[in-house]
């Protein structure tokens, strides 16, 4: 019939309507079963191979002027996760826990130990999955690395060194942020401050694909040093500078002051601070325990102060934030304190910029509190035993009663 129709130019005919594609290719082929009459369907059907459907979707294009949307993407499987919807953040819980940072600090890149045969292990046994619903261990591989995770036994992620206390510490640390993960009254933060930053118009080292000359010496006595605030209950993350040493008293100042800006003093009763335990910081450090136990009374807030052990702060998980700084400033010329704050500002940090500031206050370094004064404190501190040092538990029912 198709032979018929056209004679010679049949095959001509049926080559250029072929290689039209979706709607265009339908509404052509209804137009020549049209134009055939009956049994125009079955004849254009076979010639063509198409069903007999695409051609009356075709006629109903025609007849009805609107065009059907081909829904090319909800063909095949659907993502595991529109089954699992869950299953994601899961993953992410479970390998965030035993992930670290570039120890260097240059990049962004996350190093694991755990593999994709224990994730799905720890799927089943920590999440309630059941082995049948889970994909295969291809299908999770897959989904890891579209995360952003490196799941190859890198030899970086061994530690140089390691105390007594390390297994415990990193036990502790897990118990006390399962306890209160997902709690509304809890906020966790990790803090840490990075390497000052030298201002000037010195090489850094880095490349740029814009000619930028840079000094031929690096002398100069400007310096700026970030302090970190990362937010780990809405992962929001606040960057202040300081002009002077980071001390504790200006650590202790950023936190109070993040405390009111983000409405917890109100909302929130529990505070959670992960840390490296440095000089500034440290749970012995006087200075850092009076300022937080003030703070604590202050706000009628829960502190606890939960360290990371020696020699693994890379595990704490401000540390990504610095190598996603030097990434972005990159080769650049950090010459003047409004270059830094806005590198630092116009970075990101899962997808949203940080809020950056600089306090301009002069802070006195080497302060101490006396002896006697600091044992009255001590009575205000429950210390978890075996790992004083780095778990410390401050109440501030008892800091008043101490005043």
């Amino acid at each position: 019939m198709i032979h018929n129709f056209f004679g010679k130019c049949k095959d001509i005919f049926i080559e250029n309507i072929n290689q039209l594609r979706g709607s265009d290719k339908r509404i052509a082929l209804a137009k020549v079963s049209k134009g055939i009459g009956k049994g125009g369907q079955s004849a254009v059907a076979k010639e063509f191979k198409v069903s007999r459907d695409t051609i009356r979707k075709g006629l109903h294009d025609l007849k009805s002027g609107i065009r059907i949307v081909d829904a090319f993407n909800a063909r095949g499987r659907k993502n595991i996760e529109e089954n699992l919807h869950s299953l994601i953040l899961d993953v992410k819980d479970i390998v965030d826990c035993q992930s670290q940072t570039d120890p260097s600090f240059n990049t962004t890149r996350l190093f694991t130990r755990i593999t994709v045969k224990e994730v799905r292990n720890q799927l089943i046994k920590q999440k309630g999955y059941d082995e049948k619903e889970l994909p295969t261990n291809q299908t999770l591989n897959n989904k890891i690395n579209k995360m952003g995770y490196n799941l190859k036994k890198v030899r970086k992620v061994k530690p140089l060194k390691k105390i007594e206390e390390t297994d415990k510490i990193f036990e502790n640390l897990k118990k006390v942020h399962d306890e209160n993960k997902g709690k509304e009254n809890v906020v966790r933060i990790s803090i840490d401050t990075k390497d000052r930053v030298k201002v000037g118009d010195f090489s850094r080292g880095g490349r740029s694909r814009i000619a930028i000359k840079a000094g031929d010496h690096d002398f100069g006595n400007d310096y700026l040093t970030p302090f970190g605030i990362l937010d780990l209950t809405n992962d929001s993350l606040e960057l202040i500078f300081t002009q002077t040493k980071a001390t504790s008293d200006f650590m202790v100042d950023s936190i109070e002051a993040y405390w009111l800006k983000s409405g917890y003093w109100y909302s929130k009763d529990t505070l959670i601070i992960n840390a490296d335990n440095g000089p500034e910081n440290s749970s012995r450090r006087t200075q850092f325990v009076k300022r937080i136990i003030e703070f604590s009374a202050t706000y009628n807030v829960k502190v606890i102060l939960a360290y990371y052990p020696p020699y693994h702060s890379k595990y704490n998980p401000i540390e990504r934030v610095w190598g996603s700084l030097e990434q972005h400033w990159n080769g650049d010329i950090l010459d003047t304190n409004e270059a830094v704050l806005g590198f630092a500002s116009s970075m990101t940090w899962n997808e949203k910029n940080p809020f950056v500031t600089l306090n301009e206050s002069v802070y006195e370094t080497g302060k101490k509190v006396e002896k006697n004064v600091m044992n009255i404190y001590e009575t205000v501190l429950y210390r978890t035993k075996g790992i004083e040092k780095w778990f410390v538990t401050i109440l501030p029912q008892k800091c008043k009663r101490s005043a």
